[in-house]
């Protein structure tokens, strides 16, 4: 489809990257950064994940970073629950834009030692959670797959099989009255390659010629960024990063790598393609550093190291 003329960037980094982290993260560091990117231009961050904080001791706080987000008219901030229970604490920050998304997984394997359930158990369950957005009055936006391009607990996941879970939640959309709205496609483990994100991402838009892709790419084996450039190539224009490289599932069983493709390298990417995203590069490489400062430990991104290019 070619490359698009801009791009819509979800940054994750204060979710995906503070419930990895060994910290203790002190909350008004998270907060700082939460403040300092939401003035990058960036238009959606997702602050924190609602969830057991035994299981994630990172997210804590969670209910006390979102008290004291500084709001920025323009920036949508977000958070992320796996069932009801998170939902309604989100909800009842009483701060975060409350939208919806299910979620499900292409490995068998990796939802076994996730959710300990079986696929058509979780199905279910996650069409139950399309009812409870509607009774909440809470839009549902789309549908994430977990281990999209290949799993650590089960090896390669064929397109086949992937293709089979995007057919089941286009129809679990429609039993519920609804629309897909974005599928987003997660390279959980690092396991794609450009030419099977191309591969992939023209699968399923012959299939589904309405349904938008979004990309969720992990740089775990370094190919983070080169599949990015390939999901653009094919006109995906939907994008979740995180600062710095911050981040990573803390289940996926890849203690010390790499997270998410880094936001201010795709930026970099984006800018240097003549794609528009918004942002301001320079100021989100000083968040990058921030982030960095943060944690303490060197973060993976590279243009938060190198710094950018100053064209004349």
């Amino acid at each position: 489809m070619g490359l698009p003329k801009a791009v819509r960037l979800f940054e994750e980094g204060p979710r995906e990257g503070f419930q990895i982290e060994k910290g203790p993260i002190p909350t008004d560091r998270k907060i700082a950064l939460i403040d300092a990117l939401s003035a990058t231009g960036l238009t959606r961050i997702q602050t924190a994940s609602f969830v057991h904080p035994k299981l994630v001791p990172g997210m804590a706080d969670a209910e006390a970073v979102v008290a004291d987000i500084a709001m920025r008219p323009g920036v949508t901030y977000t958070g992320l629950w796996l069932n009801d229970r998170g939902m309604e604490r989100a909800i009842a920050t009483g701060r975060l834009a409350m939208v919806g998304r299910i979620s499900t997984y292409a490995s068998d394997a990796f939802m076994q030692r996730n959710q300990n359930t079986t696929y058509n158990a979780h199905m279910k369950a996650q069409g139950d959670m399309i009812d409870a957005y509607r009774e909440r009055s809470i839009p549902v936006e789309g549908a994430f797959v977990s281990a999209a391009f290949g799993c650590n607990f089960e090896g390669d996941i064929p397109l086949p099989k992937l293709m089979r879970v995007v057919r089941d939640l286009v129809a679990l959309f429609a039993e519920h009255g609804t629309a897909i709205g974005t599928l987003w496609l997660a390279d959980t483990m690092g396991w794609a390659n450009p030419e099977q994100v191309r591969r992939t991402v023209a699968t399923v838009r012959e299939a589904f010629p309405d349904t938008a892709i979004g990309l969720h790419l992990h740089d775990t084996r370094g190919l983070g960024i080169a599949n990015a450039f390939a999901g653009l190539e094919t006109g995906v224009a939907d994008f979740e990063a995180s600062v710095a490289g911050l981040g990573g599932c803390p289940f996926a069983g890849n203690p010390g790598a790499a997270g998410n493709i880094a936001t201010e390298d795709f930026v970099f990417l984006c800018h240097e393609l003549g794609i528009e995203t918004g942002v301001d590069l320079d100021a989100l490489i000083d968040c990058a550093r921030m982030a960095e400062d943060i944690v303490g430990r060197t973060l993976p991104g590279r243009i938060m190291h190198a710094g950018g290019l100053n064209r004349t």
